[in-house]
C-alpha cells in the first residue's frame, strides 16, 4: 500500500519535472528576450521614482532656504519607492509562474 503511493508520487513528480521541461524548450527562444525585458522593467520601476523624487528634491532646495537637503532626502524616499515597486513586479511575475506551473 505505501510503497503504490510512493510509486504514485514519484510519477507524478518525474511527469511535472518532464513537462516543466518541454515546456522550457518551446519557450527556450523567448526567455532570453523575456528575461532581458523584465530586468528592463525591474530596472525602470526602480529608476523613475528615484529620478522624479531626486528632481522634486532639487527643485525644493533651490526655492528654499533650509539647513535639510532634500535633495538627499527624497532621493533616498525615491530609491525606496523604487525598490517596493521592483518587488511587487518580481512577486508578481513569481506568482505567474507558479500559477503556470501548477496547470
Amino acid at each position: 500500500m505505501q510503497e503504490s503511493r510512493d510509486t504514485r508520487e514519484f510519477a507524478q513528480r518525474i511527469e511535472r519535472k518532464a513537462r516543466r521541461r518541454i515546456e522550457g524548450r518551446k519557450e527556450k527562444g523567448e526567455s532570453i528576450w523575456y528575461g532581458l525585458g523584465l530586468f528592463g522593467i525591474v530596472g525602470w520601476s526602480v529608476m523613475i521614482p528615484t529620478l522624479l523624487a531626486l528632481a522634486v528634491g532639487i527643485w525644493i532646495d533651490t526655492t528654499t532656504n533650509s539647513r535639510i537637503s532634500w535633495t538627499i532626502t527624497f532621493l533616498l524616499i525615491g530609491v525606496v519607492i523604487g525598490c517596493l515597486n521592483a518587488w511587487y513586479w518580481v512577486t508578481q511575475e513569481r506568482k505567474r509562474i507558479e500559477r503556470k506551473d501548477r496547470r
